[in-house]
């Protein structure tokens, strides 16, 4: 917790609304807030005006250079940094940042990944100030949020989506309250993502080309204990681990992000930070900025920061539960049960319209969580399943029950009962409603949070779309409320679960629910299915061409991804593993020979060595398979093929090699594995 005193230093590197007050006119700054809230474009003189003043305040605090930041569709962040100076007629250095530099950006953009959208030779990309984010500095750099497109409009970023399905929930969910009588001017969708990560040595990592190259461990044999006792779980932190922690708190306060909560996870040497709630905008961008600080903190002390959702099997992965709600520009939290019934009766619509979304759109949000990182991590350990359901709360669904049945309740006119929001966790379900929010906790730990809210929002809108154009007609709006309630929660109460998600009955219900239980190539295959585009171009959020796009990226990286781990698995074998192993066999023929000359048995040299040899031909058999099967690959015909040929068979043929090398991880001695091993990188075992 930072000390009152610290206060001064907080978000000191990020030119926010108080600094602005400070630079900007008067006249400057009600424009950009107008701007901001209202999604339109700013005159070029309060552009000039804003590049002047935060140039004077980076140039204040000794910045030299400015850089667009911008998320183009790989789940990192990209910039090119440019000099705040210029130089005159006359030789001298001058400053020259103005609207011009400020709002627009020009870089080659062929590099970056665009589905297909453009050809290479089409390289222009440009970056727009997107000034609902703020203004930072980074590494000494001014870094001015932008979003990237091509140079015919075609959006080539992650933020462009993201910002449009904000838009599109905040003028459904005012049309909305509207009809139901409120003076709201805005509807903001909020978010807090909690983010797992492991540390482990950085000398030990950078033995392990798996880890330095793929994120995870493709091999490693089950070490003796893993995480039965729960004895890592909210234990303090070792004080190497602790100043770690202290160090990202710090970087993160400078940038504008409080760190709310900090503890061990339930793996060894897993843990959690949790930020404040912001806008869902101004949240990914804070995200990125995390994910970024985790990595070079954790490499100035000594550790690798590991964001791969199953570094490490046997163990629990890393999620980013994506906390989720609404509130108005007046600070209500529209997922907040009320203290009478209008409140109420506005909480269960904004409640249904939720669950209607999930129901409707189950697919698309599958598709926003799924990588083949993800696959690895999901249905155990404390995963969710990817079948999507919704937890409410033993409470809340009594309350439903009684609205949607009792002839009694009707909205406007009698209180719903008392309803307590305290319930219990199920950390089984995928979407949980947790007393004010939703907490969706299939996203994983290394993705980017802006694809998932960019489909929850614009869901969501599409549910509230529905519901105000009903209210807007309706001559008795409280009567049609109580319709919507009742008629939403009959027709998509398949997707509501209480139970363990786990449970093998669980599976078999869900089937009967019909609730969709697809593959990450099937869930990427599925974007663009006419239910998604319609959907995504109903609210300009993205266009056909522009999902199409997409999904050839999506494909391509899960091709990319899968391929890179098959040929770091071969070059493992073939350059440490087989070697090791071979020169422990050595080992035990001389062995062996020694004893045979001298007459002494030597049958349990005998017996390694002829298990060794039988694994040894097995892993070289399911190398081969591996090999070939990595070559066939190069001859599918199309991006969708590879990816469904990498999920046949690449895949199940990496499955069985493992199995065959951690069986000769476990007969081979120690010092002659030279790989760090399990217990060295998740016990520190000497």
């Amino acid at each position: 917790m930072k000390r009152a005193k610290d206060s001064i230093s907080f978000a000191e590197n990020v030119f926010d609304d108080g600094k602005m007050k400070k630079y900007l006119p008067k006249s400057t700054y009600k424009a950009l807030i107008y701007a901001r809230e209202n999604y339109t474009e700013l005159l070029q003189k309060d552009r000039d005006i804003y590049a002047n003043a935060v140039c004077r305040w980076a140039l204040k605090k000794g910045v030299t250079r400015y850089t667009h930041w911008f998320q183009p569709l790989n789940n990192y962040t990209a910039e090119k940094r440019n000099s705040l100076y210029s130089v005159d007629k006359e030789r001298n250095a001058v400053v020259k940042f103005r609207g011009k530099e400020l709002s627009i950006g020009e870089g080659d953009a062929s590099s970056f990944p665009n589905g297909g959208i453009r050809q290479t030779f089409e390289a222009r990309g440009i970056t727009h100030w997107d000034y609902t984010s703020y203004a930072f500095i980074k590494d000494g750099c001014l870094c001015i949020p932008t979003t990237f497109s091509g140079n015919n409009g075609e959006m080539l970023d992650k933020k462009t989506p993201l910002i449009n399905s904000c838009k599109a929930l905040d003028m459904q969910a005012v049309r909305v309250l509207r009809a139901m009588g409120e003076n709201v001017k805005h509807v903001y969708s909020v978010v807090g993502a909690e983010q797992e990560y492991f540390l482990i040595d950085k000398a030990l990592y950078e033995r392990r080309i798996d880890l330095m190259y793929t994120g995870r461990t493709i091999f490693g044999a089950e070490p003796p204990k893993g995480q039965e006792f729960d004895d890592h779980y909210f234990r303090p932190p070792n004080k190497r681990t602790d100043e770690f922690m202290k160090s990202v708190d710090d970087e993160l306060w400078k940038l504008g992000i409080l760190v709310r909560t900090e503890h061990n996870e339930v793996a060894p040497h897993q843990h959690e930070l949790a930020p404040c709630y912001t806008k869902a905008n101004l949240a990914c961008d804070y995200n990125q900025l995390t994910m970024e600080t985790l990595k070079r903190v954790a490499s100035e002390h000594g550790f690798a920061c590991l964001l791969h959702e199953k570094p490490f099997a046997y163990v629990n992965g890393s999620g980013k539960h994506n906390n989720w709600s609404l509130l108005t520009n007046g600070d209500e939290n529209l997922l907040e049960i009320g203290d009478n019934e209008r409140q109420n009766a506005r909480f269960l619509l904004f409640l249904s319209a939720v669950i209607k979304a999930v129901d409707d759109y189950s697919e698309l949000l599958i598709e926003s969580v799924s990588t083949h990182g993800n696959d690895c991590r999901l249905g155990g350990y404390e995963a969710p399943p990817k079948v999507l359901t919704v937890f409410l709360g033993e409470p809340l669904t009594k309350a439903i029950q009684y609205a949607t049945t009792s002839r009694k309740w009707r909205c406007g006119l009698d209180a719903l009962p008392t309803i307590s929001m305290v319930t219990d966790r199920n950390r089984t379900s995928p979407f949980a409603f947790t007393g004010n929010k939703f907490e969706f906790r299939t996203v994983g730990s290394s993705a980017s949070i802006s694809d998932v809210n960019t489909v929850l929002n614009t869901a969501v809108a599409e549910s509230l779309r529905v519901y105000a154009d009903r209210l807007e007609n309706s001559t008795c709006v409280w009567q049609t409320v109580h319709e919507l309630i009742c008629e939403t929660f009959a027709k998509h109460k398949r997707v509501i679960f209480e139970g363990d998600n786990y449970s093998d009955t669980w599976a078999e219900e869900a089937k009967r629910r019909n609730l969709k239980n697809v593959s990450t190539v099937e869930a990427i295959e599925n974007l663009s299915n006419a239910h998604n585009v319609n959907l995504l171009e109903k609210h300009n959020v993205l266009s056909h061409r522009e999902v199409l796009a997409r999904q050839q990226v999506l494909l391509q990286n899960y091709v990319n991804t899968v391929n890179i781990e098959g040929n770091v698995a071969l070059k493992m074998y073939s350059k440490q593993i087989e070697p090791c192993v071979e020169k422990y066999v050595k080992e035990l023929t001389d062995i062996i020979t020694n004893k045979s000359s001298i007459n002494t048995p030597c049958e349990l040299e005998l017996s390694k060595v002829d298990k060794l040899a039988k694994l040894l031909k097995l892993c070289n058999v399911r190398t081969a398979a591996l090999r070939n099967h990595l070559q066939k690959l190069n001859t599918c015909e199309n991006t969708l093929q590879k990816a469904h040929y990498c999920e046949s068979y690449v895949l199940p043929a990496l499955s069985n090699l493992r199995k065959s090398v951690d069986r000769l991880e476990r007969l081979t001695p120690r010092h002659y594995w030279e790989i760090p091993t399990y217990g060295q990188l998740l016990f520190d075992e000497k």
